[in-house]
């Protein structure tokens, strides 16, 4: 398995390990997704491929005050062989090179096994509501 940058190539098993994995949210459409990030920070983008499969994914973003994590997903059949931990380690030291002080990111408050994740990696409840409004209807 290598983690490498997302390729064009990559977009349809990106999307469909998205919709597999339940990432994808309803409201959002992961191709629209795809194309603007490829327009921002596409180095954030990374895949984690074995034998020309996609296996992975990891969107990180940076905007100069804060880092974000979104799309961190694992195929059902490589979960818990570390993969979302490399995933982790690669999105933070990328972020870490472009001098980003902090991490964020979002989990659904029903998402346990998401939630324990991150703790065991250190990522901790920054007691704040999460806000959002949609700029783009569908």
């Amino acid at each position: 398995m290598i983690i490498r940058t997302y390729q064009s190539t990559d977009q349809d098993q990106v999307i469909e390990l998205w919709q597999l994995t339940g990432v994808a949210s309803l409201k959002n459409n992961p191709a629209r997704d795809i194309a603007r990030k490829q327009k921002v920070d596409p180095d954030l983008f990374l895949v984690a491929v074995d034998k020309d499969v996609v296996v992975a994914s990891i969107m990180g973003g940076y905007e100069g005050h804060r880092g974000w994590v979104n799309y961190l997903a694992v195929h059902p059949s490589v979960q818990r062989q570390g993969i979302a931990r490399q995933m982790m380690s690669e999105v933070e030291t990328l972020l870490i090179k472009k001098g980003c002080p902090k991490i964020n990111l979002q989990v659904r408050n029903s998402n346990s096994k998401a939630l324990s994740f991150y703790k065991a990696l250190g990522y901790l409840d920054d007691n704040v509501i999460g806000l959002g409004k949609r700029l783009e209807h569908e």
